[in-house]
């Protein structure tokens, strides 16, 4: 029996090539690995950085008994959810209803895909980046109109209008306030990072942009649902909003959502803004002092990750705050203050930015 060797050949090649394929596909995972258990860690963090900050407000003790200083009471909140039954309404669109916390959890999720958390630490470097996460976003009132509806309750269906006319409301002066920073540079997060460290902290879109800042803040807050900006589950007036009746892990799911939401505008707000993972003083460049630009590998990446981290939880800490010392708007000053003085403010501050740039063309 006579072997080609050219065939011989040929087989060991197409093998070799689906083992690289292979190989190729598991290693692609574990940078989303990696990014998920980031993000969970990031949520854990920020449960119990809010009940120990709401507790020192408050002047009373927070979490203490569930680990060392209560740091495992986000984890023990979690198991509980996930080991309670899950409840159905009877006469609602069951459909409807298990589909819509998921839709509120993957298109925040999604969102994580072009934030840069270093230099060339991202997880898809696209070049309209911002965009996309603007229009990602904009897909969570979907799944809590659809969640309202579902559930077949009236004070359910009035959270999920009131959370669709709240996205409306503030996307729009939000995406203006990102089309003013883009002017500048192109759509790419990294670039529009990589443009702010020309001149250290003076270089950042916070000084360029203060106007669009305080949008973009605010905006920031009303799409998380923040208070004051929680009229869609507003517990005086509508139960718990989209959320009364759900249960268990579905319940679980727009719990994680909302952590997840205000965690990706932290980062959006810091890497817009805050100048993303570049941190120097003028005149006294602290990556060059402490060599951080001669570190590569996986510590300089730790460093990147720790400077935009820092910024963000700063955003976070504001948040927090703000929920124990503004009270709840109304539903009608809350589109009031979308529609009529964030829209001609943002648009005013989009027609100066151009201005600006056409005269110094």
């Amino acid at each position: 029996m006579i072997i080609d060797t050219t065939e011989v050949q040929t087989i060991n090649s197409f093998s070799t090539s689906g083992f690289f394929k292979e190989v190729y596909g598991l290693i692609w995972i574990i940078p989303i690995l990696t990014l998920i258990l980031e993000i969970t860690i990031g949520v854990l963090v920020i449960v119990w950085l809010e009940r120990e900050i709401s507790a020192a407000i408050q002047q009373r003790i927070g979490p203490e008994y569930a680990g060392p200083l209560g740091i495992l009471q986000a984890i023990a909140d979690g198991t509980k959810l996930l080991l309670k039954e899950d409840l159905l309404p009877s006469r609602g669109d069951i459909r409807l209803f298990s589909v819509g916390p998921s839709i509120a959890v993957i298109s925040v999720l999604l969102s994580y895909l072009v934030i840069p958390f270093g230099y060339r630490l991202v997880l898809a470097d696209l070049g309209i980046g911002v965009f996309l996460w603007i229009a990602i976003s904009s897909i969570a009132p979907i799944g809590l109109l659809m969640s309202g509806y579902g559930s077949n309750n009236k004070y359910s269906f009035s959270g999920g209008l009131r959370a669709a006319a709240q996205s409306i409301s503030y996307e729009i002066p939000l995406t203006l306030c990102v089309l003013s920073i883009s002017l500048r540079v192109i759509l790419q997060v990294q670039l529009i990072v990589e443009a702010q460290s020309k001149y250290g902290f003076w270089g950042w879109n916070l000084w360029r942009q203060p106007i669009g800042f305080l949008v973009f803040l605010i905006s920031s807050l009303a799409e998380c649902e923040r208070l004051p900006f929680d009229l869609p589950e507003a517990e005086e007036e509508l139960v718990a909003g989209y959320q009364t009746e759900y249960s268990g892990i579905k319940y679980a799911l727009f719990y994680l959502a909302s952590y997840l939401n205000l965690l990706v505008s932290s980062l959006f707000v810091t890497v817009l803004y805050l100048g993303g993972w570049n941190f120097s003083i003028p005149y006294i460049p602290i990556p060059e002092l402490f060599r951080i630009n001669q570190m590569a590998g996986i510590f300089g990446m730790t460093i990147d990750i720790f400077i935009t981290l820092a910024k963000a939880y700063l955003f976070l800490f504001i948040s927090i705050t703000t929920r124990w010392t503004l009270p709840r708007m109304r539903i009608d000053q809350l589109l009031n203050l979308g529609w009529k003085f964030l829209l001609p403010i943002s648009l005013g501050n989009l027609l100066l930015t151009t201005s600006s740039q056409l005269v110094s063309l």
